[in-house]
Order: structure tokens, then C-alpha cells, then sequence
């Protein structure tokens, strides 16, 4: 179970942007949180993620509470959760080929040995042909940056996935193509799915329930 309970964060402790925030979601499922644009909900899932520390409550993963986060959360909590953002190419490092990107968690694990073959393995799974591999974000589609995103994002095998309006610069044919990855996954892992964004329709297709952000946090 990924839990947020009574979660309160921002950037200034004088103006949180969460305040007293509850959410769940359980092994296998996929929920949605709907909010509109600045009410929030990707401070949140940055806390869900393991990339910003509350200010007060706690996140709970697998029983466990979260006593670190970024480079300072345990390794084992750190790497079930797996993260794509909204705007890859502030996600991505600039200098680095797609498959160097893809290979980012497998080399910070220590894992650089298999990571070619694991590397190639996400490409197939994402739709990168092996040509767009050597090429660097500037060279290539929003689309095609966001593939690489999330095939870095699966590169671990995590048991969590958070999504961060992952289809919102994307056009009709690759937000369904992503989507499926994601479901792909789930169905062969049994892996768990906080999907955020502002797309009520999408969110009550792909997940199992859709929370408003009212529902979620205090005002």
C-alpha cells in the first residue's frame, strides 16, 4: 500500500501548497487524482514519489513509513517507486543519448552490466527504435523524449508508478500508446499506479477510480 496521510508540503513553510492531504492506492491499482492546473496535486505527487519531503504527516509504502527522501530515502523504498513528470525536457538531462537516459537508474544502482540489454528490452517495450537511441533530447519529439522518460521510469522494475500529467504535451496517438505501456506493465507486475492530471475523461478510462482534488486535501 502507497499511503499519504494528513500530508502538508510546499516550498515555504509559511505558505504550504498541500495542506492535511490523505490518499491511498492499493497493490495493482490504478487511481487518479483530478485537480485543476496550481491547486497542488504535483507537489503531491512529488511527496508520493519519494522527491519532496512533507512538512508535517508522513508517506507509508508497504507498511513502512518513509524516513528519507530524494538520495536520502533507503534504497529500497527509493527504487519501488517509479516517476514520470509532465515536461520531459526538464526531466531529462540535455547531454545524454536516449539510452544513456533509459540507463540512469541501472548505473546509479550499480547495475551498469546488464543495462545495455535492459536498455534495448524498455525501447522495444516504449516504441524507441534502436536509431533514436543514440540521439540526445534536443534531437528528437516531445513524444519520443517521453517514451525514453518512461522507459526510465520501468528500468527497475518498480512496484509504483507516479504519474505526473504524463500525457499532457502529447498528442492523441502517443497518449494511448504510453497508456497502454503502463497498463502492459501493471497487468504483467501487479504493480500499483497514482496517475495525476486535469483530464477527467482519461483518468476515468485509464484507472480504477478518479479522486477530485477536494476530496484529497483541505482548502
Amino acid at each position: 500500500m502507497l499511503e499519504l496521510r494528513a500530508v502538508t508540503a510546499g516550498y515555504d513553510r509559511r505558505a504550504p501548497v498541500v495542506r492535511d492531504a490523505h490518499l491511498t492506492v492499493a497493490p495493482g491499482e490504478a487511481v487518479g487524482l483530478l485537480g485543476p492546473s496550481g491547486c497542488g496535486k504535483s507537489t503531491l505527487a512529488r511527496v508520493a514519489a519519494l522527491l519532496h519531503r512533507p512538512d508535517a504527516g508522513e508517506v507509508v509504502l508497504d507498511g513502512t513509513p518513509v524516513r528519507g527522501f530524494r538520495h536520502r530515502a533507503p534504497r529500497e523504498q527509493r527504487t519501488a517507486i517509479g516517476v514520470v513528470f509532465q515536461q520531459p525536457r526538464l526531466a531529462a538531462d540535455p547531454r545524454l543519448r536516449l539510452a544513456d537516459l533509459i540507463a540512469e537508474p541501472l548505473r546509479a544502482t550499480g547495475r551498469r552490466a546488464s543495462a545495455g540489454d535492459r536498455v534495448a528490452e524498455l525501447a522495444d517495450t516504449v516504441g524507441l527504435t534502436p536509431d533514436l537511441l543514440g540521439r540526445r533530447p534536443h534531437e528528437v519529439s516531445d513524444g519520443q523524449l517521453q517514451r525514453a522518460c518512461l522507459a526510465r521510469a520501468l528500468a527497475l522494475k518498480p512496484r509504483w508508478l507516479v504519474c505526473d500529467e504524463m500525457t499532457a504535451m502529447l498528442d492523441a496517438s502517443t497518449t494511448a500508446a504510453l497508456v497502454r505501456v503502463v497498463e502492459d506493465y501493471r497487468a504483467s507486475t501487479g504493480a500499483g499506479l497514482l496517475s495525476v492530471g486535469h483530464d477527467r475523461t482519461l483518468l476515468n478510462r485509464w484507472c480504477d477510480r478518479t479522486v477530485p482534488w477536494e476530496a484529497v486535501a483541505a482548502g
